[in-house]
C-alpha cells in the first residue's frame, strides 16, 4: 500500500466478509416469526440490496407491506442480526486479521459502512479486532448518507488523505463526494467500471 496516503476507510458488507448467509438465516427468521411468509427473501434479494440504506432496502424488499409494517419488520431484523454476529460471526474474506494487521503498521484504519447501530461493533467484537479500528461510522448512529460520514469520519479524525475501499457504485460517488481515492472490491457484489485501483482480492492492498 502506497505511504502517501495516511489512512484506509473501509466498507464492511462485500469488503471485509460477505454477510448474505448470516443476513439471510437471521432475516428470513423474523419474517417468518413476525407472520409474513410470503415476504420471505432470497440470498439473491439480498445481494440486490447490500450497502442500501434501511427504508430503500425496505421498500425493495417488502413492497407490499405499509410502512409501519416495514418499519417494524426491520427493526426486528436488525436486532436480531446484531445479536447473532455477536454470538457467531460469519464470513470473513480471509486472511484479514492478517491483512490488518500489515495495513496497521502504515496507515490509519477505519469503517464506513451503511448498516445499522451496532452491527459494526458486533462484527468487531466477534473477531476482535477493535484494536486495528481507530474509529467506525454508520448512517444507524448518525442519520447520515455514506457520503457525510466519510467526511465525519475525516473531520473528526483529521485525516489529510485517505482511499476508501468499497464494492458499489454507491462507495463510489461518496468518494467523488469528499475527492478521495476510490479502491474498487470488484470480489464484492456491485459492478464498477471506473476506480483508482481495482482489487482482486483484498490482499491486494498490501502490494
Amino acid at each position: 500500500m502506497n505511504k502517501q496516503y495516511d489512512a484506509i476507510i473501509f466498507d464492511l458488507d462485500g469488503t471485509l466478509w460477505d454477510p448474505t448467509a448470516v443476513c439471510l438465516k437471521t432475516w428470513n427468521e423474523v419474517i417468518e416469526k413476525q407472520g409474513f411468509k410470503d415476504e420471505l427473501i432470497t440470498a439473491e434479494d439480498l445481494q440486490r440490496v447490500l450497502g442500501l440504506k434501511f427504508d430503500l432496502i425496505a421498500d425493495i424488499l417488502f413492497p407490499t407491506l405499509t410502512d409501519k409494517e416495514k418499519k417494524h419488520l426491520m427493526e426486528a431484523c436488525i436486532a436480531h442480526e446484531n445479536h447473532y454476529i455477536r454470538a457467531n460471526g460469519g464470513d470473513l474474506y480471509e486472511p484479514l486479521e492478517a491483512i490488518l494487521a500489515s495495513l496497521i503498521k502504515t496507515h490509519r484504519l477505519f469503517i464506513v459502512s451503511n448498516c445499522q447501530a451496532g452491527y459494526i461493533e458486533s462484527f468487531l467484537a466477534y473477531y476482535k479486532l477493535e484494536s486495528y479500528f481507530e474509529d467506525f461510522e454508520c448512517p444507524g448512529n448518525t442519520g447520515l448518507d455514506k457520503a457525510q460520514n466519510i467526511s465525519l469520519i475525516m473531520e473528526r479524525n483529521h485525516l489529510q488523505a485517505p482511499i476508501y475501499v468499497g464494492d458499489t457504485d454507491g462507495d463510489l460517488q461518496a468518494t467523488k463526494a469528499n475527492d478521495i481515492p476510490f479502491f474498487f472490491a470488484s470480489y464484492g457484489f456491485g459492478e464498477v467500471k471506473q476506480a483508482d485501483v481495482f482489487l482482486h482480492k483484498l490482499s491486494d492492498l498490501m502490494i
